[in-house]
Formats: structure tokens, sequence, C-alpha cells
């Protein structure tokens, strides 16, 4: 077994962290900023340093690769490099990062490589600047409409395609990633349950299904001094009864299941003013979707009036629970058994470009602590420690990937 150089490895993640440092020790990395393509600037020059090829497709999504002896299509890992505002120094770019560095050791330690080895940087991910999340692989699986994707507009007005012809890191449809025997997304965890259990690496099977719905509340406002209660209209009233309702419904479903109250919109939100409508979302994940079908019989089973209110729910969107290979899943708990770090079995309630990929590669994430589960804010930690020991089960995994598939092994979607 081979072990990644963890100060190498730490050297690496302290210097991506000042592409849009923030006083609070966080990151602003938006998608195609310069703070963005600084970092993919310094991302392309350490992997030419290690005699990777650099492409780029027509999203901005960059790929550097490690030919291999034998002309077959790569092993695939990556993440992203941007961040949401005021972000942390891990999310995304860890997983590019512990891919770098998977292929210093390589290199270091004058491995053959037989499969090429790709690593791969999304763009705009986060959608933290243009929606949605997780654009750029989405358009190269077929979830998004291209056309409708390079129209999108950040707060300033400026298009999605505009961003990425600024950037210089407009390349060719014709490189996009279009088959691969495998894809590994490290990750950090964004969460508290690998911290609390103890466990050094979580064995990700999956993305929980998600549903997310719009719930509104029309009444009629009126003067808050002279309007007697008894003769209100209030949809403030009503929303905030549905929503102790809704929390208490919910809650006797299944322990695993998550919701969320998330947004809130009143008009005309003013102090002296009786609204005349409330909308709040509610965004609902597990991994069954028996328990997520419960959870919208529950939202479109709301009365259509109350306190002389109407009321609408409306669904925004969803998706099915994403299941990833299971016989890569059970050679990243191997190579934690190898090592002797403590794995954990989860699925991952965020969303990740391995999601997608997941519909054209066998795929499989790995995920590392998150202190205290922080993540999207400046606090967001995890020890150098962990992440080097994510980066040895990433090498791990895809050496042993090496030796089946050059021995003929595949893995097929299923």
């Amino acid at each position: 077994m081979y072990k990644c150089n963890s100060r190498r490895l730490q050297e690496l993640i302290e210097q991506f962290s000042q592409f849009g440092a923030t006083d609070n020790g966080g990151v602003t990395r938006l998608s195609l900023s310069d703070e963005d393509v600084l970092a993919r600037n310094y991302f392309c020059e350490c992997c030419e340093a290690l005699g990777m090829d650099i492409q780029v497709d027509d999203m901005g999504n960059i790929y550097a690769t490690l030919a291999g002896k034998k002309d077959v299509p790569p092993i695939v890992m990556g993440s992203h490099l941007d961040s949401v505002e005021k972000g942390g120094r891990f999310d995304g770019v860890l997983g590019v990062l512990t891919a770098i560095e998977a292929i210093r050791t390589i290199k270091e330690n004058e491995i053959e490589v037989e499969i090429p080895l790709m690593i791969v940087n999304f763009t705009n991910e986060e959608g933290a600047r243009f929606d949605p999340a997780m654009m750029s692989s989405g358009v190269i699986t077929s979830k998004f409409d291209k056309e409708k994707m390079l129209q999108s507009t950040d707060k300033n007005g400026v298009r999605f395609h505009e961003a990425l012809q600024t950037s210089g890191y407009e390349g060719e449809q014709g490189n996009r990633l279009k088959e691969a025997l495998a894809y590994i997304e490290l990750h950090i965890e964004q969460g508290p349950v690998l911290e609390a259990k103890q466990r050094e690496i979580g064995v990700v099977e999956g993305v929980l299904g998600m549903v997310c719905y719009e719930i509104s509340f029309t009444g009629q406002s009126n003067h808050a001094g002279t309007t007697p209660m008894s003769m209100r209209k209030d949809p403030m009233i009503v929303a905030s009864t549905i929503m102790t309702e809704l929390h208490e419904q919910l809650g006797k479903i299944d322990e695993q299941l998550v919701f969320t109250f998330g947004r809130m919109n009143v008009s005309p939100n003013i102090h002296t003013v009786i609204p005349n409508k409330v909308i709040f979302t509610i965004d609902s994940r597990h991994q069954n979707p028996e328990v997520m079908q419960q959870v919208e019989d529950i939202l479109n089973a709301l009365p259509e009036t109350a306190g002389g209110c109407t009321i609408q729910p409306v669904k925004l969107w969803g998706r099915e629970t994403v299941y990833f290979d299971a016989a890569i899943c059970n050679e990243v708990e191997r190579a934690c058994q190898s090592f002797g770090y403590m794995a954990h079995r989860m699925f991952s309630g965020a969303g990740h470009d391995a999601q997608y990929i997941a519909s054209m590669v066998p795929s499989a994430m790995i995920f590392v602590p998150s202190i205290q589960g922080k993540s999207h804010c400046e606090e967001e930690e995890t020890t150098f420690e962990d992440c080097a020991k994510g980066a040895d089960i990433l090498l791990e995994t895809v050496l042993t990937l090496q030796t089946k598939f050059s021995m003929g092994e595949t893995y097929t979607l299923h």
C-alpha cells in the first residue's frame, strides 16, 4: 500500500484557500469569477507539472489526464473548485486536491499506470452564482438543456455564457467526458454523522431522494391597528399553524426523514399591515421513495382554505434516490480495512456532481468528517489528518481498480 504525503496535501489545500480567501478564514470563489479563474489556472499548472494532458469542454469543465499503457477509457477522480459566498476551504476543492495528491504519489513512487487516470473540475457545482447547482455535470449527462443554462444570469445580470467566455475556459463540446471505467469523488461530509460516530471515512452508497414544495397562503391585507382579530383573514397565522402541524405529522413518518422550512416570503412585509400573502418552502429528503410519497401525500392533502385564507401547495422539483455502484463502494470499504481506518456506510443528504455522473459511469463517493458538521460557512473545518486519510483511500481504491480493470474486470451501470 502507498500512503499520500500529508504535508504536501496540506500545503496544496492552504495554497488553494488563498484564491478568494475571506477575512474570517473562509473562501468566496464563485463560479467563473476572477478568484475561480486563478484556482483553475493553478489547477492546470499542477496537472501539467505531472505530465497530464489538459482539455476543456464547452461548459468549462476541465479534464486533466495521465496517460496509461492501455488505450481504454479512464478512471476519473475529482469534484469542483467553486464555492458558495463566504464558504469553507474544503467543500468541493478537496476532491480535486486529493486527486492531485494521488497522482503525485503515483508519479513519486514510479507506479506503472495501465489505465488512464483523469482529474475533473466541474463548473458551477454550487449554483451560488448561476442557477442551478451541478449545472455543468448536469449538461454533459443530459439532465439540463445547454442553451437554457448558457442564459442563466447572476445577481448582476451577467449571463453564464458571457462569464464563461470572459474566463477563457470555454472549450469544445467534443472534449466532454463521454465514457469512463469509474468515477470516484472525495468530499467532506458536510454533516455531523462521521464525527458523532467516530468514523474516519464515509463510504457513500448514494444520494438521498428529495422533494421541494412551495406552499402559498392568500388572505387579505388591512390596517394592523383598526381591524378586529375576529374579522381578519391573516395568512401569517394560518401559515404558522400549518407549519406546526406539518412538523408534527412529518416527524412521525420515519426518524431518518429530514425536512426543512427554508424560505419564507411575506407580502407586503410591513409591520403595520396585516399580510395578504405568505409563502414558505419545505425541503424533504429520504432514501425510500415510499417515505417520500407519504410526505407528498400529506402536503397535497392540505385543506384548500383555512381562517378565511386559501392554501395552495406547488411542487417545485424533486429527485429520486441515486444509488452508487455497489462493487466500487465495496472497494472503498476494503481500502479502509487495509489501512485500519474506521468506515461508515451512509447516504449523502446533499447533492453532488457524482449523482449525475452515476447515470453514465459506475460511480462512488468517499466522505471525510466535517468538524461539528459545519459546511457552506467560513467555520467549515476538516483536520488535515482526515484529509490525508481520505487521500489514502482514494489512491488505494484507484490502484485496486487499475489492477482489476487491467485484468479485464468491468463494472456496469445498474
